[in-house]
């Protein structure tokens, strides 16, 4: 098992390093310290976290040496988290959603706060594990977690927060938008 644990530390080091950095980013934005480039900051942290996810998913499984989840502590309080995100995206926050694309055509709805709190509780309890020094554990709950829940929920975030940005920056009024092009070209 030693060389199973050191062909996969470089990779466990690189998946704690985007999740502690998708978790400083939302707890920035849920803050409203970056209220101004919420979306854009919400896509780029959900991007990073996804392609982490991605990389663990088309991977072989990842099984733990031992049989069982080790007890990784107590969870995280992320309510407060929700909730300064839910702020931030006041009027934004809620959007259509397929239950199912594969298996169901039903419309649902989707949140952007929960979705990115789901996240954030995917990444943080893999790193609770990383962080005690289970570093084959973290790796599985990450790869576990991804394609059991937190991959699907960011997937549609991640749509959503696109097509927000798309919105934001392609529906703006064409004389304001000629009038800034040619202020750029003539400084």
């Amino acid at each position: 098992m030693p060389d199973v644990l050191a062909d996969l530390a470089p990779l466990a080091d690189e998946c704690a390093r985007e999740a502690r950095l998708y978790l400083t980013a939302v707890t920035e934005i849920a803050a409203g310290s970056a209220s101004d480039s919420a979306i854009p900051l919400s896509l780029l942290a959900l991007s990073q976290a996804l392609a982490m996810g991605a990389r663990l998913g088309a991977m072989e499984d990842i099984v733990p040496t031992d049989r069982f989840e080790a007890d990784s502590g107590p969870d995280p309080e992320l309510n407060p988290l929700r909730v300064g995100i839910a702020n931030v995206f006041e009027g934004l926050d809620e959007y259509a959603d397929l239950e199912d694309p594969l298996t169901s055509g039903e419309v649902t709805t989707g949140s952007l706060s929960n979705d990115l709190t789901l996240v954030a509780d995917g990444l943080s309890h893999g790193l609770a594990h990383y962080d005690a020094g289970r570093t084959v554990e973290a790796l599985w709950w990450w790869q576990f977690s991804y394609l059991s829940f937190w991959g699907e929920r960011a997937a549609s975030a991640l749509r959503v927060l696109q097509s927000l940005l798309a919105h934001i920056r392609l529906d703006a009024d064409e004389e304001i938008v000629s009038e800034a092009e040619f202020d750029a070209l003539h400084p």
